[in-house]
């Protein structure tokens, strides 16, 4: 991890749609040129998030790659947690820091750690990714849209998210024929991340799908149907 990356965790989320578990941020230059969302519609672009976001980047807000695995270590086993509210996983742009990768989820160990990613399957970054998937923390792999979703899947190291438009269904099947399902907090009442834990869960068939939402929902189809 360079040093120029920060990271800040929050012990418990005030935000409705995580529910009151561990959320962490990550400075921006975590995200990858590869995401199409980056500086393009974002929903961290914007709102409280962007402000908080802002200062973990600056380094007002936040702390060292130990300083995050120690405060890991504390929580009791099968804790569910939330990496990267904001940002990606460790590494400038569209690498991932294989050590600090290691380092979180050698902390995890026991505990129910989950994030999504937007960096670029390459060769390197698809083994650290299974890797993590295999040793317990859920590493999900982020689709434009449910073709990309298709393709992701295919490589069959993690499981797989995709962006569908805010008026799409609740579930289907992806052009390939992989079932999907809107994100359950996004559509039923009083459910979270801290209630549903679907995307917690490594080895799930069924791909998750979130409904383009926000000031900038626009933007994003846009740049989703465009990749």
């Amino acid at each position: 991890m360079t040093a120029s990356t920060t990271i800040h965790f929050k012990t418990v989320s005030n935000n409705g749609k995580t529910g009151p578990i561990p959320v962490s941020t990550s400075s921006a230059n975590t995200c990858p040129d590869a995401c199409p969302f980056k500086k393009n519609g974002c929903y961290a672009d914007s709102g409280p998030l962007a402000l908080h976001w802002i200062k973990v980047t600056k380094g007002e807000r936040g702390g060292s790659l130990e300083a995050f695995t120690n405060a890991i270590k504390i929580f009791p086993r099968g804790q569910l947690w939330r990496h990267n509210q904001a940002g990606d996983l460790a590494g400038d742009n569209n690498t991932i820091d294989a050590p600090a990768l290691r380092a979180i989820v050698k902390a995890n160990k026991g505990r129910k750690g989950f994030t999504y990613t937007h960096k670029p399957m390459t060769e390197e970054n698809q083994a650290l990714v299974k890797e993590a998937n295999e040793n317990g923390f859920t590493i999900n792999l982020s689709g434009n849209n449910l073709k990309h979703a298709d393709e992701l899947k295919a490589l069959g190291i993690a499981p797989v998210t995709a962006i569908i438009p805010d008026n799409a269904p609740n579930k289907g099947e992806t052009p390939a024929g992989n079932r999907w399902i809107a994100c359950p907090a996004q559509t039923r009442e009083n459910v979270s991340c801290a209630t549903c834990k679907l995307c917690s869960v490594s080895n799930r068939g069924i791909i998750v799908a979130f409904k383009a939402h926000g000031i900038s929902k626009k933007k994003i189809m846009v740049a989703s149907e465009a990749f």
